[in-house]
């Protein structure tokens, strides 16, 4: 089936008004800056729209991509072909349990640093480790975001996520609609920069060193994070309040400012990543309008004008010289996403 963008558009239209728009610039987007442009993008604020949208695609076939908010995804110069829907489901509730313990139940698309902040003033403790990380809880359960030896996976008890895994199944004289489906936090496979949902999301290098993108599936991912249930625990809010200051301000030191994504790759195990690029030259090293940070070498920086493919040739250029150096194979930390052809 052809997917028509403007048939498309069409529809979503009568049901998202001015929160769907045509040739979207997912620079807008990108935590980069770069990109090319989406076919079509639409805010989604509730759970109901999610399930609402995602039917729909199953039911005409249109391939969809969920997104947060792109902190650590880079967008392909070429963009993205078909819908991009970005989760804004911003809605929370804690449940106390009359013991100095609560549950955090909350929408995926909530953004982790003005959670914290409404937290600490309510005196309720357990996220503040992630004091500066950037993006939304349901981003941050991807790759169980973590700092300060602590992560996400820590505090996470249960979460609820959209199985489409049947919807990219199918052939298209079939349907296969979406359900709600619920994890226990032993079956979601935690561990460092890792979770179950991860596996089939992650770029990888080929023998000879080019990067190659996941494949694309009709709906993106198969299991789409809509709710997550998270342990708290009473705290001091002024205790609160220094602890997170004091994590940001450490960010803030050793991080580069703004225009640049989350971390590049994981830390191989035993390894520092930003002492390893360090050594073979890759601090401060550039393509295009694209550099290696001087301030620590697993974040990539947009100079101004940078494209995604100057970021993704740094990407390459960096693997290949620690594995020729030290024979490691670096992991992505980062997620390539839209129409790449990276040679």
């Amino acid at each position: 089936m052809i997917f028509n963008a403007d048939i498309t558009y069409d529809e979503l239209y009568s049901l998202f008004q001015e929160r769907v728009r045509r040739n979207e610039p997912l620079t807008r987007h990108c935590a980069l800056g770069v990109g090319g442009t989406a076919d079509i993008w639409v805010s989604l604020e509730s759970r109901k729209e999610l399930i609402g949208l995602v039917s729909l695609c199953a039911e005409e076939h249109w391939p969809l991509l969920a997104v947060g908010n792109s902190t650590n995804v880079l967008y392909a110069d070429a963009g993205v072909r078909g819908i991009v829907a970005r989760l804004a489901l911003k809605e929370y509730r804690i449940e106390e349990h009359g013991d100095g313990t609560a549950l955090l139940v909350a929408d995926a698309g909530v953004s982790w640093p003005l959670l914290l902040h409404d937290l600490a003033i309510l005196g309720w403790g357990g996220l503040e480790f992630g004091a500066g990380i950037p993006g939304t809880l349901g981003g941050g359960v991807i790759s169980n975001a973590g700092a300060h030896n602590s992560d996400l996976g820590h505090v996470l008890e249960w979460l609820e996520v959209l199985d489409a895994r049947g919807s990219n199944l199918e052939s298209e004289d079939q349907i296969s609609y979406p359900y709600v489906r619920r994890y226990q936090h032993d079956e979601l496979d935690l561990s460092y920069r890792y979770s179950r949902f991860r596996a089939k999301r992650q770029a990888r290098f080929d023998g000879q060193g080019p990067l190659i993108a996941p494949q694309r599936q009709m709906i993106e991912p198969p299991e789409i994070v809509m709710l997550l249930g998270i342990r708290l625990h009473r705290e001091d809010p002024r205790r609160l309040q220094t602890i997170i200051a004091e994590h940001k301000m450490h960010r803030k030191l050793s991080e580069p400012p703004p225009h640049r994504a989350g971390t590049v790759f994981k830390d191989p195990p035993g390894h520092d990543i930003d002492s390893l690029l360090e050594q073979i030259g890759m601090k401060g090293r550039t393509h295009g309008k694209a550099q290696i940070s001087t301030a620590h070498a697993n974040y990539i920086v947009n100079l101004g004008g940078a494209q995604a493919a100057d970021i993704a040739a740094l990407i390459m250029e960096a693997h290949h010289r620690v594995h020729d150096r030290f024979g490691i194979e670096l992991e992505l930390d980062i997620e390539l996403r839209g129409e790449w052809d990276v040679r």
